[in-house]
């Protein structure tokens, strides 16, 4: 099953490993930033989050070493494996800041809600290429999709992480566009959404009703619940054009910046290195996305289009949500930012998403 064919050496796909390690890198320089003091410049987080970067890189080569078709075979037992661990989770995780989304391993606290989004991924990707022929995915054709996000995602709310659950949804909503469903099917989503608003605002636990609200109002709570936005808005806009440099950002370094090191990360490297070193950094993810999406189209099958085209959803989602939540542009919802933020969970599962477009990539020269 791990047997690797030295012929699709060749075939390497050396851009999207090039931009994934400067993301990579320029992600570590932060994070050491974010987390050094005058006691002590590199700090516990920086060697944690580069182990994890080591770790990472044998899961992005592991990704490599095995047929991507393998995993329509044995998805659905992938798919259990993690649906096990987000029941582990809820029975036995650890909690910090009121949320109950870790497992202890020894000396490693590993997010089962992270690890669960390839294999959700994989299990509608498998179950919807042996549905959709040449014809549209039918209404009765969703049943199943549908339950395979809603058991995994209610588990991952009930933790809670309402910023995964969004991210999970989000990609899995993406694959069921291009697997070919219908617009009209589309559209009656839509209103359904809408019309469920005011059922699901009520179910919003207090905070989570109070990061809306702030969304659409930060100054109602300046020193409260708006306080994120604020400081993250403020951060960004003081690095004004070129940064105060390296090290040097004041929100940063005075703790003014909250979550500074996992979910406002951008905002300490906006600080840094301001409005050009921002664009560099969003050019970065663009150049990846894009090469993410040249994978997907290039797929030698409907398997390895629809699966390519979940795992940069999956990518895209975060990015988005993440500098949205920064700017200010969407409500606080904690959600990293792939490759940059510490968080190894998170790290990990990117790298392995970056490994098995690279795999889709290199095996549409086999036949």
């Amino acid at each position: 099953m791990l047997k690797f064919d030295r012929r699709l050496i060749s075939h390497f796909d050396w851009p999207l490993l090039l931009v994934t390690l400067l993301l990579i890198g320029c992600g570590l320089a932060t994070v050491l930033s974010a987390t050094h003091s005058n006691e002590m410049l590199v700090s516990h987080l920086f060697v944690r989050q580069a182990s994890w970067a080591g770790v990472g890189l044998i899961a992005m080569l592991c990704a490599l070493a095995f047929d991507y078709h393998w995993l329509e075979r044995y998805g659905y037992v992938v798919y259990g494996g993690a649906i096990s661990l987000l029941v582990l989770t809820a029975i036995i995780g650890s909690s910090a800041g009121g949320a109950q989304r870790w497992l202890s391993l020894g000396p490693v606290a590993v997010q089962p809600s992270e690890f669960a989004k390839i294999p959700i991924l994989v299990a509608v990707v498998a179950y919807v290429h042996r549905m959709v022929a040449d014809r549209a995915l039918a209404t009765g054709s969703l049943i199943v999709p549908a339950l395979l996000l809603v058991v995994p995602v209610a588990l991952i709310l009930r933790q809670p992480d309402l910023g995964t659950a969004l991210s999970i949804c989000g990609l899995v909503g993406v694959t069921l566009l291009v697997s070919g469903i219908r617009t009209r099917l589309v559209v009656g989503l839509a209103i359904l959404a809408a019309l469920t608003g005011p059922y699901l605002w009520t179910h919003l636990k207090p905070y989570q009703q109070e990061r809306v609200l702030t969304f659409l109002d930060p100054q109602s709570d300046p020193l409260g619940s708006g306080y994120h936005i604020i400081q993250s808005k403020i951060a960004i806009g003081s690095g004004m054009f070129s940064g105060k440099g390296y090290m040097r950002g004041t929100q940063n370094q005075l703790n003014f910046l909250p979550e500074q090191h996992t979910d406002f990360i951008f905002s300490v490297f906006a600080e840094e290195w301001g409005f050009i070193g921002a664009c560099v950094v969003i050019s970065l993810y663009a150049m990846l996305l894009l090469r993410c999406f040249v994978i997907a189209v290039r797929a030698k099958d409907a398997f390895g289009l629809l699966l390519a085209c979940g795992l940069t959803a999956m990518i895209f989602c975060q990015v988005l949500i993440n500098m949205a939540m920064a700017t200010g542009s969407l409500p606080v919802v904690g959600i990293t930012l792939p490759f940059f933020s510490y968080g190894g969970s998170s790290l990990l599962v990117s790298m392995a998403a970056i490994g098995l477009l690279m795999n889709i990539s290199m095996r549409r020269f086999t036949f």
